[in-house]
């Protein structure tokens, strides 16, 4: 898919390096058609890799794609570069008159606090109220996902006793949702969270489905039955090697942690992990653009 990005963007030249098409600004701009306009509020520290991973789920479709970045004004990320910041992300004054057909929601480190205890709490509530009024489908992965389920149903989510913490096998609850559409009937996604949304609380709240579900990870995905709001509880997007780094980054910390499971070849570290959620990945991402974002939204997002 071409997706319109800036053409200084750093995950440009990874992507290109990749063999994935993405279109920069000047062709898209002489191309007849209508793109999608989607939305990330990028919540991770680590956004210049966070935004590679997931442009690159969004790679592999037709459909030609705006994106806009989004940050918290509430909180200032410091571990990506100010002048990446200012360069390309924007702020929600910037953006809240805007409309958009999709939006993604990151995750974000701040498991172990209260969701009011959160810096951008209130901001982001903001955010999430005014999406509902002013994008078509938003899609929330891990805490983001916890966040949104919380603001928008009361959706409690509890500690885990310990880390879920590797590459987990799901299965589709609700295999004629299109979201799951060409997903193999067991299907595996990483997993790296000290909390969870309890699968009995979403499933007994009107107006939600679960569409898949692991024995260990429980609520894998859970969306709106009309796909305007759809989460994940899982990073799909994830490289082969993001959690052997999250590894090695606590065990440098002097952290508690356990080797991720299912990950490394016989559970030894000192051996490249498998990509093996890559093709799920970028179905997910595939259909929830084709079903729920380009067949689904306004060609006049005036009319949302």
């Amino acid at each position: 898919m071409p997706i319109k990005v800036p053409s200084d963007l750093p995950a440009l030249r990874t992507l290109e390096q990749e063999n994935i098409f993405v279109m920069h600004t000047r062709r898209a701009e002489s191309q007849d058609i209508r793109p999608l306009r989607v939305l990330l509020l990028n919540l991770m520290p680590t956004k210049l890799e966070t935004e590679t991973q997931l442009l690159r789920c969004l790679s592999n479709t037709p459909l030609q794609i705006e994106l806009d970045l989004l940050q918290t004004q509430s909180y200032t990320s410091t571990h990506t570069p100010q002048e990446h910041l200012l360069s390309f992300y924007m702020n929600f004054d910037e953006i809240k008159h805007l409309r958009y057909d999709g939006m993604i929601i990151t995750g974000a480190p701040v498991e172990h606090l209260a969701f009011e205890d959160v810096a951008y709490w209130k901001e982001l509530c903001e955010i999430l109220d005014w999406s509902r009024r002013n994008v078509w489908s938003v899609l929330h992965i891990c805490w983001g996902a916890q966040a949104g389920l919380y603001r928008h149903y009361g959706i409690k989510k509890h500690p885990l006793e310990r880390k879920l913490f590797g590459i987990f096998e799901h299965t589709a609850v609700r295999p004629e949702a299109p979201l799951l559409r060409g997903f193999d009937s067991r299907f595996l996604a990483p997993h790296s969270r000290h909390t969870e949304v309890r699968l009995e609380d979403v499933a007994k709240t009107p107006g939600l489905e679960v569409l898949a579900a692991g024995e260990k990870p429980g609520l894998y995905i859970a969306a709106t039955k009309d796909g305007r709001e759809i989460y994940v509880t899982g990073h799909s997007e994830y490289d082969a090697d993001t959690l052997a780094r999250e590894y090695r980054r606590d065990l440098e910390k002097g952290l508690p942690i356990d080797i991720p499971e299912n990950y490394f070849p016989h559970d030894d570290p000192s051996q490249p992990p498998p990509l093996t959620w890559r093709s799920h990945a970028t179905l997910l991402y595939t259909n929830w653009l084709n079903y729920y974002v380009y067949q689904e939204t306004p060609y006049d997002l005036d009319l949302l």
